[in-house]
């Protein structure tokens, strides 16, 4: 016959193990080691025989400038901090990177040798070069 006092003392170690398991090697330890946190996703790689730029959060693209060869693809890679990015008008210039972008990446191709001068219009003070030759 169960008392009161002996059924919430039950009630608890079957509490217990439902939340700690119930170990099968008999070491007597139920406590669960903390799980390891998740690896951040990547990013998308930058296309063969292309460069990566990073919009830092200090307010520089870095590098500042990169040399890339017609058909290549530059990544831009956006932090945590908002960027955009947009080119100087002239013929063979992507398509900007409008809009506010944070954690992600987003590839543009340069199909035509020139060089590129590019701006972040959140962060007027960032500039980066693309020279494709």
């Amino acid at each position: 016959m169960l008392t009161r006092r002996t059924g919430f003392a039950l009630a608890a170690l079957i509490g217990m193990l439902m939340t700690y398991g119930c170990g099968s090697d008999g070491g007597g330890d139920v406590t669960a080691p903390p799980a390891a946190p998740p690896a951040p996703a990547p990013g998308p790689a930058p296309a063969p025989g292309g460069s990566t730029v990073a919009a830092t959060p200090d307010l520089t693209f870095s590098p500042a400038s990169v040399t890339v060869k017609p058909g290549d693809a530059v990544t831009f890679a956006f932090g945590s901090v908002p960027h955009n990015v947009f080119f100087a008008a002239q013929a063979g210039a992507p398509d900007d990177i409008q809009g506010i972008n944070a954690d992600v990446s987003i590839q543009r191709t340069f199909t035509t040798a020139g060089t590129y001068q590019y701006t972040c219009h959140i962060h007027p003070s960032m500039h980066g070069t693309v020279v494709v030759q």
